[in-house]
């Protein structure tokens, strides 16, 4: 079956070109113009949240803002858990490690990883509370609150 012909059951394959079969139904693998992932179920603007940044501070309103800092706050507060997870996880590994001396370097390798992971949650944690405090000044600023000053 090559690109365009029939096929036995009288659908064109089509892989771009956008054409219906027999029963209304398209036969094509990506959008009207061809090609692969533009169709639907392609990832596009449209599936990204609200939660991105948005030049248009006009278009933000007040709950805009609200949502933007509940959203960070929820964040920074699980990657503060994730932290503290990780970090008991790691000091559990090390206790292993010292009763269980056959076992010692798996124990000790579990316990590093737990701790980088440790570290990485609060890496995120702390990116979240400055994403938060960012949406606040925007906030602030928004309804005329805050003034810029330089000096």
């Amino acid at each position: 079956n090559k690109y365009g012909e029939k096929t036995s059951y009288g659908e064109k394959a089509s892989y771009g070109g956008g054409d219906d079969n027999k029963y209304g139904e398209k036969t094509s693998y990506g959008n009207e113009e061809g090609g692969y992932g533009v169709g639907v179920g392609a990832y596009s603007s449209e599936t990204t949240t609200n939660y991105e940044e948005n030049n248009d501070s006009e278009t933000k309103t007040s709950e805009d803002y609200k949502e933007e800092k509940k959203h960070h706050k929820h964040l920074e507060e699980l990657g503060g858990l994730g932290a503290v997870a990780a970090g008991a996880f790691a000091l559990h590994e090390k206790h292993k490690a010292e009763k269980d001396p056959e076992h010692a370097h798996k124990h000790k390798i579990e316990e590093e990883i737990a701790a980088v992971a440790a570290v990485g949650a609060g890496g995120f944690a702390f990116h979240e509370h400055h994403q938060k405090k960012e949406a606040k000044e925007e906030e602030e600023e928004a309804e005329g609150k805050k003034k810029h000053h330089f000096f």
